[in-house]
This record gives structure tokens, C-alpha cells and sequence, in this order.
């Protein structure tokens, strides 16, 4: 049997998988975005259920041989297949001991993970959580101990997870880069800048408004509205089953109507590279395996470094205030612009402003790295967030909805908050790179994005699934990852915005 020949075998087994896979997605989104409450236990037993036949498909004799054998030579395999391989060996690799059972129990114990979490936020009590907590914790290291390659730790093994080659070593350097530069920036500001007008910023605005509004945002990065839906949850996401069906969440306050324009732009930028991905990386079984970070990266792009702009602040202001009346008619652009970027210590990450979010991201990785490698255990988070925050922002946390319950990720995930950060930083260096072809922000002034979501796509979605973060960020920019670009960015913008000297 020729290489070619192997590669359609597994492909077949990859399409039924998928079918699996892409239900137990549109279930998930179900239960984050519009399932009662009382259901949620039902559809966690339907996913469950489900997740067994993926299992079957994806841990066969077939499946491990054709994996195994192509991956220890793939001659006759275009790049794109034999990236594929990789993909799914390495994935092989690190769950081939898990028995099924082990794999259903893991799947009850998520689904039961996030509707603790789910409930404990409403009812701002971290005990409701707690326990289903160390029980994720508990088969995150069981299935990490049946890996036949280890790590040096359990969270160096998560890291790698979410950014192949990612470690602690690399992720402590590249956090002690960001603080030590951060925290004295902040400093400054908080004792020499510019008082900045944010009285406007909780004034009522209707939901229906901002509705129409984060329609519009969509539409301005250049999304295909016939392959998008946009609700609501609690904690917004994105996600796709395929390029013509890309699923945009956010969250709407009346009383800050800034969340929900950043939000939108946030998940917009990860519905672009699901919508912009090569055909081929979809039928072949290549599509969305780049890393978080990179992943992030475009997010964060379009959130901050596009949307945070004068220019782009420019551009939709009049818009702002056609779509909401009178509600901001008292309101400067600059003033927008200004307090869209004010650089003010809080609670909520999702809130928080370039130059603090960061900081909220060290936080959540020096949480994560203890907790999963069982340096503390989970009774002392709340404890430990609290005193963070007070250390890190100089910030009282009031309660555990708005402390340590705020995210989704720890009813799901270890190792995935970094992205966040390293995203910010790669899309600097991306800019840096792309302004040497295009007028980013004349473009952006004008609401002409296309241009912006086009060159993204020849050059930065084309080859991420296909690449690992290194090879990526170096086929893009001529350099690997370098915090020297996101930094100076900071250090300028936030310079001139609090008129420093």
C-alpha cells in the first residue's frame, strides 16, 4: 500500500471522526449560549456519549497503525498531509494509553466542571466550584502520567500542549521581560499622567444598540455574514465547524458598552482566521491546528493594536453616535479614543487595557503553574488570587464572581492563559512587518480593513496550521518571537496618551 493510499485511509477515518467531533462542538456551544439550566446535565451525558465513538474512531488499531507508520515516513505525502500526520501523531502519542473509560470519565468530569463553574459564578460562591476544581485537576495529571514522553513538570507538559515547544523556563523569562518594564510604566502614569475623562464610560446603553453595533464591527473586518452567527454567553467565544459555519459570542452590559465593542473585535479576529483558513487545510484535516498564541495573536490584533487606535476610534465614532443617539452627543473623539485605552488597574481581564492585561495574565500563569504541579492546593486560590491582585494592581478583589471565578479556562483548561500574552506580542511583531507594505493605519482611519484581513491571509493564516509557533512567527516577520516589539509599542503609545515626559 503506497504512502498516498494510507493517507485516504486515515483521511476516511478523519471524516467520521469529524462528523462526531463537530457534534459534540454544536452541543458545547448549546449549552454555553442557550441551554436551560436543568438540561445542562443531559446534553454533559449526550457529549459524553458521543465523545465514545470519537474515541473508538481516533484510538483503533487502523487509526494507531496508518498514524504510526506515516509518520515514520511520509514520502509521496503533499507538505500539507504531512503536517496532518504530525499533527495526529503527536496527538496519538500523548493519548494512546488512555483506556475509553478513562477518556468518558474525563469527559463527564469537563461538562460537570463547567456547569459547577457556570453555577458558582451566578451564585458568587467558589465552594460550588471547588470541588469538580481539583477533580479536573486530578485526570489532568492522570492522563499527563500515561504519556510515554515526560516533561519536566505537569504544567511544562500543558504548556506544550497549547504552544508546541512552550515551557516554563521560556514562558518565566518572557513574563519577567513584560513586568519588568510594565510595572514601572504604570507607576509613572498613575504619579505624573494626565487626568483622563471616563465619566461616559457606565452610561446606559441599550442592548439592541450595541447589538447593531457589534454587527457592524463584524461586518468592517471583513467576515462572511452568510457564515456567521453572533449570541450571546457568559464568557465569551468563538468557535467553527468548518469555514461556512463560524459561531461569534459576546457579552452585553448596559452599563459598559466599551466591553462588548472590544469583545466583538476580539472574537471577530479568531472568526477571520477560521473563515480565511486554505480549503485544502479543511478537507485534508489540517484546519485550526496552530497554537493558541497564534491564534491569539490576530484576537488581540484586531482588538487592540487595530481597535484601540486613534485611527480606527476616527473612523467609528460617528457611527457610535448615529446608532446611539443622543446617549454620547456630550462625548469628543479624542475623549473616546482616550478612555478606549485608559490605563486604570481592575478586576475583570476581559476589561482590562493593553498595558494591564498583562499583568492579569501573570497572574492567572503563576496560579496555573502552582496549582497544577501541586504546589497549592485548590482551597488556597481564592486566597492567593485576592492577595495577587492587591500586590500586582493594587486591587481589592470584592467577591469570588469577580475574582477567581471570573474565567471560563480552569473548567476546561491548563495552560492556555499565556497565549493570551504571547498573542500580544506576536501580533506586534506582525504589525511591525506589515506596515513595511501597507498604510495599517491610514486604512484603518478610513474603515478600510479588507486590505488588512487580505495581506492577513496570504501571509499569516496560509501557513500557521502547518507551522509550528517558531516556524510561523519566523516565515512571517524574518525573526523569532521577540517582546522588544509589543514592548516599545506600550512604552510609546501610553507615553503620548498620558502626555509623559
Amino acid at each position: 500500500m503506497t504512502n498516498q493510499q494510507k493517507f485516504s485511509r486515515l483521511r476516511k477515518i478523519l471524516d467520521d471522526a469529524s462528523v462526531y467531533g463537530r457534534s459534540i462542538g454544536k452541543l458545547n456551544f448549546d449549552m454555553q449560549c442557550c441551554a436551560p439550566e436543568e438540561g445542562m446535565e443531559q446534553a454533559g451525558e449526550d457529549i459524553a456519549v458521543l465523545s465514545k465513538q470519537f474515541f473508538r474512531l481516533t484510538h483503533s488499531k487502523t487509526y494507531a497503525r496508518l498514524v504510526t507508520e506515516l509518520a515514520a515516513g511520509h514520502e509521496g505525502l503533499s507538505p500539507v498531509q504531512q503536517k496532518v500526520v504530525e499533527h495526529k501523531n503527536d496527538a496519538w502519542q500523548k493519548g494512546k494509553n488512555i483506556s475509553a473509560k478513562l477518556d468518558y470519565e474525563m469527559t463527564l468530569a469537563y461538562n460537570r466542571a463547567y456547569a459547577k463553574w457556570l453555577e458558582a459564578k451566578k451564585a458568587n460562591d467558589y465552594s460550588i466550584f471547588r470541588d469538580a476544581f481539583a477533580d479536573l485537576i486530578g485526570y489532568t495529571r492522570k492522563a499527563i502520567d500515561l504519556r510515554d514522553e515526560k516533561k519536566a513538570t505537569y504544567y511544562d507538559a500543558c504548556l506544550d500542549d497549547y504552544e508546541k515547544g512552550g515551557s516554563i523556563a521560556q514562558l518565566d523569562a518572557f513574563f519577567g521581560a513584560l513586568k519588568e518594564r510594565i510595572v514601572p510604566l504604570l507607576a509613572r502614569i498613575e504619579k505624573d499622567g494626565k487626568p483622563i475623562r471616563t465619566d461616559f464610560m457606565s452610561r446606559p446603553c441599550p442592548i439592541p444598540q450595541q447589538e447593531a453595533f457589534s454587527k457592524y464591527l463584524l461586518e468592517l473586518e471583513g467576515l462572511r455574514g452568510s457564515a456567521l452567527v453572533l449570541m450571546t454567553t457568559e464568557h465569551p467565544f468563538t468557535t467553527n465547524f468548518g469555514p461556512h459555519d463560524v459561531r461569534v459570542t459576546t457579552h452585553y452590559y448596559e452599563e459598559n458598552f466599551v466591553s462588548n465593542i472590544f469583545t466583538t473585535l476580539h472574537e471577530g479576529g479568531h472568526a477571520l482566521f477560521m473563515q480565511n483558513e486554505p480549503e485544502e487545510f479543511y478537507r485534508e484535516h489540517a484546519a485550526n491546528s496552530m497554537s493558541n498564541a497564534m491564534h491569539e495573536c490576530i484576537s488581540r490584533f484586531y482588538e487592540n493594536l487595530i481597535g484601540r487606535s486613534e485611527a480606527f476610534i476616527h473612523f467609528i465614532y460617528p457611527k457610535l453616535r448615529e446608532i446611539t443617539g443622543d446617549t454620547f452627543a456630550d462625548v469628543t473623539e479624542r475623549e473616546l479614543y482616550e478612555a478606549a485605552n485608559v490605563a486604570q488597574p481592575g478586576l475583570i481581564r476581559c476589561d482590562a487595557d493593553e498595558l494591564t492585561y498583562c499583568l492579569h495574565i501573570l497572574i492567572r500563569y503563576e496560579l496555573e503553574k502552582a496549582f497544577v504541579n501541586g504546589e497549592i492546593t485548590v482551597d488556597e486560590i481564592p486566597a492567593l488570587w485576592n492577595a495577587k491582585y492587591k500586590e500586582y494592581l493594587g486591587v481589592d478583589v470584592p467577591d469570588d464572581a469577580s475574582g477567581c471565578l471570573q474565567d471560563v479556562h480552569w473548567s476546561g483548561s491548563y495552560g492556555y492563559f499565556p497565549s493570551y500574552a504571547l498573542g500580544s506580542a506576536y501580533g506586534a511583531q506582525i504589525l511591525h512587518t506589515m506596515q513595511k507594505e501597507l498604510d495599517v493605519f491610514g486604512l484603518a482611519a478610513k474603515g478600510d480593513l479588507l486590505p488588512i484581513r487580505d495581506w492577513l491571509k496570504e501571509h499569516v493564516f496560509s501557513i500557521a496550521s502547518i507551522s509550528t509557533p517558531d516556524e510561523w512567527i519566523r516565515a512571517i516577520t524574518g525573526e523569532p518571537l521577540d517582546p522588544d516589539y509589543f514592548l516599545p509599542y506600550l512604552e510609546k503609545k501610553y507615553s503620548a496618551l498620558y502626555e509623559l515626559k
